[in-house]
């Protein structure tokens, strides 16, 4: 049985020296059962209790396993149900899983020695998290906490180290999400270092709406709830920069937000053009 936990942090230090966000700890609910899951979302076959190998297939991680392969890995699976603001796992907690996000939306956070909290990403359905060992480190770097309500699949730590020694493209597979994850963070290092604030929230928000951007009219929606605060978390900055910067952009028409924390661009060309603006 998994405990779904709240996130509201405490200035513990582990045996590391990193802060510990210590969420309180919530009511435990079981794992969805097979039936269960066939019942209330049709993603499961039906009348067995084994997961659907096309819940699986799309996901970059398991690119090039054959079908067999595909069933073996979900063997080793269990569902998880992850409503609004609870999260699968706390920064500074031993990593004992791994998880790839069916559907819904994570925010990945980082609390810093500072005490500052800082949004490391957003992860989207598809996207594996949790694999700190695949960073040699016995311990969860962050706290993944559902932005919306969200459903995912774990795997235990020793289960999926066994997979991938069997299967060596899953190996593969999450070398090259590891490095595409690495890439974006020089990216933002750089833009931390030689971006104006403007510049830097440009391209989060340019970033975010490719991500998970829908078509609306209008514009473009990012399709999950994203505040202000979020927003300076992820770009190094202030609620009020960002709530200024917004609010500019507003009177300019080029993005609509503050709303339902809903965020839409309406003008993606001008959006692109000032992200990559150089520093006068």
């Amino acid at each position: 049985m998994l405990k779904l936990i709240s996130t509201r942090p405490s200035r513990q230090l582990n045996s590391h020296g990193l802060p510990v966000n210590v969420p309180e700890r919530g009511n435990a609910i079981p794992l969805v059962t097979a039936p269960q899951a066939a019942r209330k979302r049709g993603s499961l076959s039906c009348g067995e209790r084994r997961l659907d190998p096309s819940l699986i297939a799309a996901s970059p991680a398991f690119a090039n396993l054959g079908s067999g392969a595909l069933d073996e890995v979900l063997a080793q699976a269990r569902p998880l149900r992850l409503p609004k603001g609870s999260a699968a796992f706390g920064q500074g907690q031993k990593a004992e899983a791994v998880f790839l996000l069916l559907d819904g939306r994570l925010r990945v956070t980082r609390l810093m020695r500072e005490g500052q909290q800082m949004v490391v990403r957003f992860v989207g359905p598809g996207e594996m998290l949790g694999d700190a060992p695949a960073i040699n480190s016995e311990i969860y770097l962050g706290t993944a906490t559902a932005v919306v309500d969200s459903v995912a699949l774990v795997w235990k730590i020793s289960a999926w180290t066994e997979l991938m020694l069997r299967h060596p493209h899953l190996a593969i597979n999450a070398m090259k999400s590891l490095g595409s994850r690495l890439q974006d963070s020089q990216i933002r290092i750089l833009e931390m270092s030689t971006q104006q604030v403007e510049n830097r929230i440009a391209n989060a928000i340019l970033r975010l709406a490719r991500q998970a951007g829908r078509y609306a009219e209008n514009g473009i929606l990012i399709g999950f709830p994203i505040s202000r605060q979020e927003i300076a978390e992820l770009t190094g900055t202030t609620l009020h920069t960002v709530s200024r910067i917004l609010s500019a952009w507003s009177e300019k028409g080029m993005v609509e937000g503050g709303r339902r924390q809903r965020i839409l661009v309406r003008d993606m060309p001008g959006l692109a053009l000032l992200a990559k603006r150089s520093e006068s």
